[in-house]
Protein backbone atom coordinates (compact mmCIF):
# COMPACT_ATOMS: atom_id res chain seq x y z
CA UNK A 1 0.00 0.00 0.00
CA UNK A 2 2.65 2.26 1.02
CA UNK A 3 5.49 2.08 -1.70
CA UNK A 4 9.14 3.59 -1.73
CA UNK A 5 10.51 4.47 -4.97
CA UNK A 6 14.00 4.42 -6.09
CA UNK A 7 14.33 8.18 -5.41
CA UNK A 8 13.43 7.95 -1.81
CA UNK A 9 10.30 9.03 -2.41
CA UNK A 10 6.80 7.61 -1.24
CA UNK A 11 3.49 6.39 -3.14
CA UNK A 12 0.41 5.44 -1.88
CA UNK A 13 -2.08 2.91 -3.80
CA UNK A 14 -5.11 5.00 -3.48
CA UNK A 15 -7.06 2.04 -4.73
CA UNK A 16 -5.91 -0.46 -2.01
CA UNK A 17 -6.45 2.16 0.40
CA UNK A 18 -10.05 2.45 -0.28
CA UNK A 19 -10.42 -0.97 -0.56
CA UNK A 20 -8.92 -1.30 3.12
CA UNK A 21 -11.76 1.21 4.40
CA UNK A 22 -14.99 -0.09 2.55
CA UNK A 23 -13.66 -3.26 4.31
CA UNK A 24 -13.91 -1.79 7.54
CA UNK A 25 -16.90 0.42 7.04
CA UNK A 26 -18.72 -1.04 10.46
CA UNK A 27 -15.99 0.23 12.21
CA UNK A 28 -16.43 3.87 10.64
CA UNK A 29 -20.43 3.67 11.33
CA UNK A 30 -20.13 2.26 14.70
CA UNK A 31 -17.51 4.83 15.27
CA UNK A 32 -20.37 7.43 14.07
CA UNK A 33 -23.01 6.59 16.08
CA UNK A 34 -21.44 6.02 19.29
CA UNK A 35 -19.51 9.22 19.15
CA UNK A 36 -22.86 11.05 17.52
CA UNK A 37 -25.11 9.51 20.64
CA UNK A 38 -22.01 10.89 22.99
CA UNK A 39 -22.32 14.34 21.67
CA UNK A 40 -25.81 14.00 21.85
CA UNK A 41 -25.99 13.11 25.40
CA UNK A 42 -23.67 15.30 27.14
CA UNK A 43 -25.16 18.45 24.74
CA UNK A 44 -28.91 16.97 26.60
CA UNK A 45 -27.23 16.72 30.08
CA UNK A 46 -24.72 19.50 30.29
CA UNK A 47 -25.55 22.19 28.50
CA UNK A 48 -28.33 24.68 29.71
CA UNK A 49 -31.34 25.45 27.47
CA UNK A 50 -31.11 28.80 26.41
CA UNK A 51 -34.21 31.41 25.27
CA UNK A 52 -34.87 35.10 23.90
CA UNK A 53 -37.58 37.43 23.78
CA UNK A 54 -37.57 40.16 21.58
CA UNK A 55 -38.76 43.67 21.69
CA UNK A 56 -38.95 46.43 18.84
CA UNK A 57 -38.69 50.32 18.94
CA UNK A 58 -39.20 53.03 16.54
CA UNK A 59 -36.84 56.33 16.01
CA UNK A 60 -38.62 59.19 15.50
CA UNK A 61 -35.92 62.24 14.82
CA UNK A 62 -39.50 64.82 14.81
CA UNK A 63 -39.06 64.29 10.53
CA UNK A 64 -41.54 65.57 8.48
CA UNK A 65 -44.04 63.94 6.04
CA UNK A 66 -44.46 64.58 2.34
CA UNK A 67 -47.95 64.96 2.44
CA UNK A 68 -48.06 64.75 -1.66
CA UNK A 69 -46.04 61.55 -2.30
CA UNK A 70 -46.86 60.16 1.38
CA UNK A 71 -43.59 58.92 1.92
CA UNK A 72 -40.79 60.19 4.61
CA UNK A 73 -38.16 61.93 2.96
CA UNK A 74 -34.96 60.49 2.54
CA UNK A 75 -33.00 62.82 4.59
CA UNK A 76 -35.50 62.35 7.52
CA UNK A 77 -35.04 58.44 7.06
CA UNK A 78 -31.29 58.78 6.64
CA UNK A 79 -30.72 60.34 10.02
CA UNK A 80 -33.25 58.16 11.72
CA UNK A 81 -30.98 55.08 10.36
CA UNK A 82 -27.97 56.58 11.64
CA UNK A 83 -29.67 57.59 15.37
CA UNK A 84 -30.25 54.46 15.53
CA UNK A 85 -26.66 53.17 16.16
CA UNK A 86 -26.67 56.10 18.46
CA UNK A 87 -29.19 54.49 20.93
CA UNK A 88 -28.05 51.34 20.47
CA UNK A 89 -24.89 52.65 21.63
CA UNK A 90 -26.88 54.62 24.82
CA UNK A 91 -28.61 50.94 24.95
CA UNK A 92 -25.41 49.05 26.51
CA UNK A 93 -24.20 51.91 28.95
CA UNK A 94 -23.33 51.02 32.26
CA UNK A 95 -25.98 53.91 33.77
CA UNK A 96 -29.07 52.54 31.45
CA UNK A 97 -28.45 49.00 32.08
CA UNK A 98 -27.79 49.96 35.95
CA UNK A 99 -31.32 51.12 36.14
CA UNK A 100 -33.02 48.27 33.97
CA UNK A 101 -31.25 45.76 36.74
CA UNK A 102 -32.80 47.88 39.89
CA UNK A 103 -36.26 47.99 37.73
CA UNK A 104 -36.79 43.99 36.88
CA UNK A 105 -35.16 43.67 40.33
CA UNK A 106 -32.46 41.61 38.98
CA UNK A 107 -29.51 39.65 40.27
CA UNK A 108 -26.67 40.33 37.46
CA UNK A 109 -23.93 42.18 37.07
CA UNK A 110 -23.69 45.05 34.40
CA UNK A 111 -21.08 43.06 32.37
CA UNK A 112 -23.21 39.97 33.11
CA UNK A 113 -26.37 41.64 31.40
CA UNK A 114 -25.06 43.41 28.69
CA UNK A 115 -23.73 40.17 27.57
CA UNK A 116 -27.57 38.58 27.23
CA UNK A 117 -28.80 41.63 25.12
CA UNK A 118 -28.35 41.99 21.35
CA UNK A 119 -29.56 44.77 19.02
CA UNK A 120 -29.72 45.63 15.25
CA UNK A 121 -31.82 47.57 12.76
CA UNK A 122 -34.59 45.88 10.92
CA UNK A 123 -33.80 45.96 7.42
CA UNK A 124 -32.06 49.01 7.10
CA UNK A 125 -35.29 51.16 8.68
CA UNK A 126 -35.91 53.21 11.78
CA UNK A 127 -37.38 50.29 13.47
CA UNK A 128 -34.76 48.26 16.00
CA UNK A 129 -35.05 45.16 17.51
CA UNK A 130 -33.79 44.22 21.09
CA UNK A 131 -33.27 40.71 21.73
CA UNK A 132 -32.53 39.04 25.47
CA UNK A 133 -31.15 35.61 25.54
CA UNK A 134 -31.58 33.93 29.10
CA UNK A 135 -32.11 30.59 30.80
CA UNK A 136 -35.68 31.44 31.78
CA UNK A 137 -37.73 32.83 29.18
CA UNK A 138 -40.16 34.40 31.57
CA UNK A 139 -36.73 36.39 32.40
CA UNK A 140 -35.66 37.02 29.06
CA UNK A 141 -39.01 38.26 28.46
CA UNK A 142 -38.84 40.34 31.53
CA UNK A 143 -35.76 42.41 30.40
CA UNK A 144 -37.34 43.10 27.31
CA UNK A 145 -39.82 44.89 28.47
CA UNK A 146 -37.76 46.34 30.89
CA UNK A 147 -35.93 47.64 28.39
CA UNK A 148 -38.47 48.82 26.20
CA UNK A 149 -39.67 50.97 29.29
CA UNK A 150 -36.06 52.62 30.68
CA UNK A 151 -34.55 53.09 27.47
CA UNK A 152 -37.08 55.74 25.80
CA UNK A 153 -36.93 57.92 28.72
CA UNK A 154 -33.21 57.28 28.81
CA UNK A 155 -32.60 58.63 25.35
CA UNK A 156 -35.14 61.66 25.70
CA UNK A 157 -32.85 62.35 28.30
CA UNK A 158 -29.38 62.21 26.40
CA UNK A 159 -30.49 63.34 23.15
CA UNK A 160 -32.31 66.73 22.21
CA UNK A 161 -35.19 66.52 19.69
CA UNK A 162 -35.39 62.66 19.86
CA UNK A 163 -37.12 60.11 20.90
CA UNK A 164 -38.11 56.16 20.72
CA UNK A 165 -41.72 54.65 20.92
CA UNK A 166 -41.82 50.75 21.47
CA UNK A 167 -43.62 49.02 18.32
CA UNK A 168 -44.12 46.08 19.97
CA UNK A 169 -43.91 44.17 23.60
CA UNK A 170 -41.83 41.02 24.10
CA UNK A 171 -43.79 37.93 24.61
CA UNK A 172 -42.90 34.72 25.98
CA UNK A 173 -40.99 32.43 23.69
CA UNK A 174 -41.17 28.59 25.01
CA UNK A 175 -39.25 27.70 22.22
CA UNK A 176 -35.26 26.83 22.53
CA UNK A 177 -32.97 28.41 20.66
CA UNK A 178 -29.60 26.55 22.24
CA UNK A 179 -28.35 23.80 22.11
CA UNK A 180 -29.05 22.40 18.90
CA UNK A 181 -29.18 18.59 19.94
CA UNK A 182 -29.25 17.58 16.10
CA UNK A 183 -26.58 19.74 15.26
CA UNK A 184 -24.65 18.46 18.46
CA UNK A 185 -25.32 14.55 16.86
CA UNK A 186 -24.00 15.58 13.97
CA UNK A 187 -20.91 16.93 14.98
CA UNK A 188 -20.02 14.13 16.69
CA UNK A 189 -21.37 11.62 14.41
CA UNK A 190 -18.90 13.43 11.44
CA UNK A 191 -16.12 13.89 14.31
CA UNK A 192 -16.26 9.84 14.90
CA UNK A 193 -16.16 9.21 11.38
CA UNK A 194 -13.49 10.92 10.54
CA UNK A 195 -11.09 10.07 13.24
CA UNK A 196 -11.84 6.19 12.51
CA UNK A 197 -10.89 6.68 9.12
CA UNK A 198 -7.47 9.03 9.92
CA UNK A 199 -6.71 5.56 12.30
CA UNK A 200 -7.80 2.54 9.62
CA UNK A 201 -5.22 4.64 7.08
CA UNK A 202 -2.35 5.25 9.92
CA UNK A 203 -2.78 1.21 10.74
CA UNK A 204 -2.94 0.66 6.21
CA UNK A 205 -0.19 2.78 5.66
CA UNK A 206 2.27 1.20 8.92
CA UNK A 207 1.58 -1.88 7.84
CA UNK A 208 4.61 -3.85 6.33
CA UNK A 209 3.26 -7.65 6.85
CA UNK A 210 3.47 -9.41 2.88
CA UNK A 211 -0.18 -10.68 2.81
CA UNK A 212 -0.16 -11.90 -0.53
CA UNK A 213 2.34 -12.48 -3.74
CA UNK A 214 0.59 -9.39 -5.55
CA UNK A 215 2.41 -6.93 -2.79
CA UNK A 216 6.10 -8.51 -3.82
CA UNK A 217 5.32 -8.15 -7.47
CA UNK A 218 4.18 -4.98 -7.71
CA UNK A 219 6.32 -3.47 -5.09
CA UNK A 220 9.69 -5.42 -6.35
CA UNK A 221 8.59 -5.63 -9.80
CA UNK A 222 12.26 -6.51 -10.81
CA UNK A 223 12.96 -9.25 -7.96
CA UNK A 224 11.98 -12.85 -9.78
CA UNK A 225 9.29 -15.23 -7.93
CA UNK A 226 10.61 -18.91 -7.05
CA UNK A 227 7.76 -19.93 -5.25
CA UNK A 228 4.94 -19.48 -2.75
CA UNK A 229 3.54 -20.93 -0.14
CA UNK A 230 -0.12 -22.47 -0.21
CA UNK A 231 -2.99 -21.51 2.00
CA UNK A 232 -3.72 -24.56 4.83
CA UNK A 233 -6.06 -23.13 6.59
CA UNK A 234 -9.38 -24.81 7.31
CA UNK A 235 -11.04 -22.41 4.74
CA UNK A 236 -9.02 -23.60 2.08
CA UNK A 237 -10.59 -26.40 -0.79
CA UNK A 238 -7.54 -28.18 -1.27
CA UNK A 239 -6.75 -31.64 -0.62
CA UNK A 240 -4.25 -31.01 1.86
CA UNK A 241 -4.93 -29.19 5.44
CA UNK A 242 -3.45 -29.12 8.82
CA UNK A 243 -7.20 -28.70 10.28
CA UNK A 244 -10.24 -31.06 10.49
CA UNK A 245 -9.78 -32.93 7.20
CA UNK A 246 -12.38 -31.26 4.42
CA UNK A 247 -14.64 -33.59 2.08
CA UNK A 248 -11.95 -34.49 -0.83
CA UNK A 249 -9.46 -35.37 2.11
CA UNK A 250 -11.75 -37.34 3.45
CA UNK A 251 -12.68 -38.86 0.42
CA UNK A 252 -9.03 -40.00 -0.66
CA UNK A 253 -8.65 -41.33 2.95
CA UNK A 254 -12.06 -44.14 2.38
CA UNK A 255 -10.74 -44.61 -0.82
CA UNK A 256 -7.24 -45.96 0.45
CA UNK A 257 -8.99 -47.23 3.13
CA UNK A 258 -11.47 -49.51 1.29
CA UNK A 259 -8.67 -50.10 -1.36
CA UNK A 260 -6.46 -51.70 1.81
CA UNK A 261 -9.15 -53.30 3.26
CA UNK A 262 -10.13 -55.38 -0.27
CA UNK A 263 -6.33 -55.98 -0.74
CA UNK A 264 -6.09 -57.80 2.87
CA UNK A 265 -9.08 -59.35 2.39
CA UNK A 266 -8.10 -61.23 -0.85
CA UNK A 267 -4.93 -62.15 1.06
CA UNK A 268 -6.88 -64.27 4.00
CA UNK A 269 -8.55 -65.89 0.53
CA UNK A 270 -5.60 -66.69 -1.09
CA UNK A 271 -4.31 -68.09 2.40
Amino acid sequence: MLKKNADNSYEIDLIALFKALWKRIWIIIVSAIVVGAAFFAYSKARITPKYSASTMLYVNNGGTIDVKSYKISASDLSTAQSLVSTYLVILTSRTCLNEVIAEAGLNYSYEALVSMISASAVDETEIFRVTVTSTSAEEAKLIANTIADVLPEKISDIVDGSSVRVVDYAVTNNTRISPNYSRYAIIGAVVGAVVSVILIIIVQLADDIIHNDEYITETYPDLPLLATIPDLTTHNKNAYSYGPKNKIARGYEDSYRSAVSDEKFSAKKEA
